[in-house]
């Protein structure tokens, strides 16, 4: 058993079984065992890799569209650049390059990052070192200073702790994570039905998450957003409509494990639910655009184009280029266009943000 598996084994034996929204949120951040506080987990040598690491034209496709936004918002100087984990700062270091071409716009961009991992504050320290703009770090969104803004996140609500409730013939109980009689970490069930989800319909075995900590990050920038104007821009895996089942996952050398085998040493993640972080969205007064496939998004905001340019540029890379490409909006197992989803909430009024001025997804597009 893992330093962290153990120290959870130690928790239930003294206070009971815990949810699976404690049990992530130990297994992602605790102080000394956390998975993301403690390496770098991105890329070939890691665990995982996201866009941001597959190619430069992720970020400077996402750079260009803050660019556009804040042409249409009026240029307001100073304009805050937002990311959320934003990883080793690749997103944030491709997007500050294309910005150099829009008159103005480098010199008005204050950079924040809200990241929790020591280890990673200083990955993207260094990465941000000859970006050009000031860099300031956040834990919280709360902490983040006000103004308008321009908002990404990228890969950031997968990784927020979820609830599980399981359909019994009793009702919705909650998962929780416990120990068997080896000692090792198992699944359970709380004895008692959660009355408050009583109206909520399902089959008996059916899994029902509830994003809590997604839904106040994401009703707190919104918030933010339509009193203070700016855009966000939130792409992720996950669906479009709301619905059951149990999406809990564990990734270790780019290969899924059991999400209870090696807690603090596998990554964890679960699908955004994007219709949930809309309707929250939407209740701050902001309006919401989307969602749309990542694919969607990157063609029509020149995806094609810039791999062309880059070709010619670098021939000899011309082949890797146009791998990336696919691999960032392509529709065929292993790529991410459509199963990633892009989601932006602007003031009421902004109007559609580039990219998004078509039918968002809906149950029959998605299916």
């Amino acid at each position: 058993m893992t330093p962290l598996g153990e120290e959870i084994a130690r928790i239930v034996a003294l206070e009971g079984p815990i949810g699976v929204e404690r049990y992530m949120g130990l297994c992602l951040g605790h102080p000394r065992f956390g998975y993301y506080m403690t390496r770098d987990p991105f890329g070939a040598a890691g665990d995982f890799t996201t866009a941001p690491e597959i190619s430069q034209m992720f970020g400077e496709i996402l750079g260009l569209w803050c660019a556009d936004a804040w042409i249409r918002m009026g240029s307001p100087d100073p304009i805050l650049l937002m990311e959320l984990g934003p990883g080793r700062g690749t997103l944030a270091a491709d997007a500050l390059r294309a910005m150099r071409r829009v008159p103005g716009l480098r010199e008005a961009v204050r950079v924040h990052l809200v990241e929790t991992s020591p280890v990673l504050r200083e990955v993207q320290r260094a990465t941000l070192a000859e970006a050009g703009a000031p860099v300031a770090w956040a834990t919280d969104v709360s902490e983040l200073p006000d103004g308008p803004a321009l908002i990404l996140a990228n890969e950031f609500f997968d990784a927020l702790p979820i609830r599980q409730y399981v359909r019994t013939p009793q009702g919705w109980c909650e998962r929780l994570v416990g120990t068997d009689a080896s000692g090792a970490l198992a699944w359970g069930l709380s004895p008692e039905r959660e009355t408050w989800l009583d109206g909520a319909a399902g089959p008996e075995g059916a899994v029902l998450e509830i994003a809590a900590a997604a839904q106040r990050i994401m009703g707190d920038l919104a918030s933010r957003i339509a009193d203070q104007g700016g855009v966000f821009l939130a792409v992720d895996y996950g669906h479009a409509r709301s619905g059951l089942g149990d999406t809990l996952q564990a990734m270790k050398k780019h290969a899924f494990v059991d999400p209870l085998a090696e807690p603090g040493e596998a990554d964890l993640t679960v699908h955004v639910d994007f219709a949930a972080l809309g309707r929250t969205a939407r209740r701050t007064g902001a309006a919401v655009h989307g969602p749309v496939t990542q694919g969607a998004l990157l063609h029509v905001l020149g995806l094609s184009a810039r791999a062309d340019a880059l070709s010619r540029a670098r021939p000899d890379r011309a082949a890797d280029i146009a791998a990336a490409a696919e691999r960032l909006a392509g529709s065929d197992e292993g790529q991410m266009g459509d199963l990633f989803k892009a989601l932006a909430v602007t003031q009421e009024g902004f109007g559609p943000p580039a990219g998004f001025d078509v039918p968002p997804l809906s149950a029959e597009t998605e299916a």
